[in-house]
């Protein structure tokens, strides 16, 4: 079964770090191009993190500098380090693979709150 499971949300205060992880199982994510996604209230689901099948990472504005997107293959897992959070990166998470019509995982929830 193909399937993406995420775990490592939570609550964190302003300026602090946490890492997201993405299971993958029922395909190769050597052979994938990985992302997280993520989607505040009342907004549009965002693409936040990029690590292709070669090992490129990419990253929008609002995160470079703070997001690291990385995999260990060999645990076919996918991660997201975020350090220096901000109120802004309240949000569902979403691991997924391939784009949009990829697939998806079930979503952990960040929430950034002092």
């Amino acid at each position: 079964q193909v399937q993406l499971v995420e775990s490592g949300g939570g609550l964190v205060q302003p300026g602090g770090s946490l890492r997201l992880s993405c299971a993958a199982s029922g395909f190769f994510i050597t052979v994938s191009d990985m992302n997280w996604y993520r989607q505040a209230p009342g907004k549009e689901r965002e693409l936040v993190a990029t690590i292709t099948k070669h090992d490129r990472t990419n990253y929008p504005d609002s995160v470079k500098g703070r997001f690291t997107i990385s995999r260990d293959n060999a645990k076919k897992t996918v991660y997201l380090q975020m350090i220096s959070l901000k109120f802004e990166d309240t949000a569902v998470y979403y691991c997924n693979a391939n784009g949009p019509t990829g697939v998806w995982g079930q979503g952990t929830q960040v929430t950034v709150s002092s």
